[in-house]
């Protein structure tokens, strides 16, 4: 565990043998500061089962992942995922809540399992908390992944309260990070937070929290009829340079507000956070934000990155180094404002809500990344969670 966490890690030497998966279950802001810290090893972690018949169809295998290189990169593709768990809450096929089994954690690893991800972000995660049988989610996300190293961000320790949000049983002072080496440790704070997973090495580690809005919004919740007021949480981000065939890259897992204009700031200050990071830039999670809202909000973010203060100070210094000509006074011409920088959704499916997807939530967003280099994508339906995995193939 760590506070006031920055990272920099070893890079791994080569990632573990990926598991074979052969089934899953298919088709069911202010910013409150970062945190810093040097990165550990790496390592995997760790009411009534529902009956075969209240559970979803299960898909006899997740498609095959493409053998052949992506043709205009010349390599090998990556399967890049971004999951909101509901804290792997198991539903039926109509979207209703079902018992934990005895074995609280088979569910969601078998759903992990089946993505067979090389690069996963987690958003809505347990740590050792009631609802989700006291196990460490991330861990087991892990280990159902073959992962190489993991970060588990904590945006709030406490205990889920119907409607009230959440009550903490003690203070925990700043952001708490923890990896393969904290399995097993403060398993008296359960928590709840934002997690990232990578079978590729890892250069860097990199973790943030979005202060809630000061307001909630009423909301559907699974098992409840009509809208129930809920407050706005703490979130999470984590950001890790990873080693893939061309180099390094960045990938960033998140979980936004739901509050609009809130999550659209979060997503904003994202992007300036990791200004500093290796390009290609892949921003994975649930956004809770629709259509060309957030590749425009990064977008967006990216211009005023290229024409804040330094860029006009180099502006005004390099019209006054012109050489005065005693020429008739041309008429003036505008700087051309910048234009937005390239990001574009590399899916493009529903994701929510699970059983019968009409919007689409979650997303995995490029920048640097060439549009060719994009291979399939899916939103299996699986066995756990209101929302819908988002998996992509992509060369990098």
């Amino acid at each position: 565990m760590y506070t006031r966490y920055a990272l920099r890690a070893q890079a791994t030497s080569a990632p573990p043998a990926r598991p074979v998966a052969t089934t899953a279950r298919p088709a069911a802001g202010r910013d409150a500061g970062g945190a810093t810290g040097p990165a550990t090893g790496h390592g995997t972690g760790h009411a009534t089962a529902p009956s075969s018949a209240d559970r979803p169809p299960v898909a006899r295998r997740f498609p095959a992942r493409r053998a052949d290189p992506v043709a205009s990169c010349g390599v090998s593709q990556l399967r890049i995922a971004t999951f909101n768990l509901l804290h792997g809450q198991p539903l039926a096929p109509d979207g209703s809540p079902l018992d934990l089994p005895p074995t609280a954690e088979d569910p969601l690893a078998e759903a992990i399992a089946g993505l067979d991800a090389d690069v996963l972000a987690i958003q809505e995660v347990d740590r050792y908390q009631e609802r989700s049988g006291l196990v460490d989610q991330a861990a087991v996300a892990a280990k159902a992944m073959g992962a190489a190293d993991w970060r588990f961000a904590a945006a709030l320790h406490g205990r889920p309260a119907p409607v009230a949000g959440w009550v903490q049983d003690r203070p925990v002072g700043g952001l708490q990070v923890y990896g393969p080496g904290e399995v097993g440790t403060a398993t008296d704070l359960p928590s709840y937070g934002t997690a990232l997973l990578t079978r590729l090495p890892v250069h860097h580690w990199r973790a943030r929290r979005f202060a809630p809005a000061p307001f909630g919004l009423p909301l559907r919740v699974a098992g409840r009829r009509g809208l129930t007021p809920v407050p706005d949480e703490p979130r999470a981000a984590l950001a890790a340079v990873l080693e893939g065939e061309r180099g390094p890259f960045t990938v960033v897992a998140a979980h936004l507000s739901f509050v609009p204009g809130w999550n659209m700031a979060q997503l904003a200050g994202i992007r300036r956070w990791i200004a500093d990071l290796p390009q290609p830039y892949l921003v994975l999670g649930d956004f809770n934000l629709i259509g060309a809202v957030p590749r425009t909000v990064l977008g967006g973010a990216t211009a005023l990155e290229r024409s804040g203060p330094r860029r006009i100070r180099e502006l005004r210094a390099a019209r006054r180094a012109r050489p005065v000509l005693a020429e008739p006074r041309r008429r003036r011409v505008r700087e051309p404002r910048a234009r937005l920088q390239g990001w574009h959704d590399l899916a493009r499916i529903p994701t929510y809500p699970s059983h019968r997807p009409a919007v689409q939530f979650d997303h995995v967003l490029a920048v640097g990344v060439p549009r060719d280099a994009v291979g399939a994508s899916l939103a299996p339906r699986t066995a756990v969670s209101d929302h819908r995995p988002l998996v992509v193939e992509v060369g990098l």
